[in-house]
């Protein structure tokens, strides 16, 4: 990953966890995919996370770190909802 994909990149996922603090309602219909309780408290955690995880991206020292950190918040996340779901409860074990 060249410098400046790397900047933008984790500007990008810096900015969007910022705006969960600035329109956490935004966000609140996909956390609540993956949170059902405490939806806000959630919305404000993952925007927390992906600030951080935003930040470390953009740093040139801090790249790798921040991109192994999003592949596991992005995997987590994703089982997070996928045993969330009701469809999926029975084949999925949470």
């Amino acid at each position: 990953m060249s410098t400046r994909t790397g900047k933008l990149l984790g500007l990008g996922i810096a900015a969007t966890g910022l705006a969960h603090f600035a329109a956490p309602a935004a966000f609140e219909p996909v956390t609540k995919m993956a949170f059902a309780d405490d939806v806000r408290n959630w919305t404000y955690r993952n925007g927390a996370t992906e600030l951080v995880i935003g930040l470390a991206i953009a740093a040139r020292p801090t790249r790798k770190a921040g991109v192994a950190g999003l592949a596991v918040y992005a995997g987590w996340l994703g089982k997070r909802v996928l045993t969330r779901r009701p469809d999926t409860k029975s084949v999925i074990p949470g």
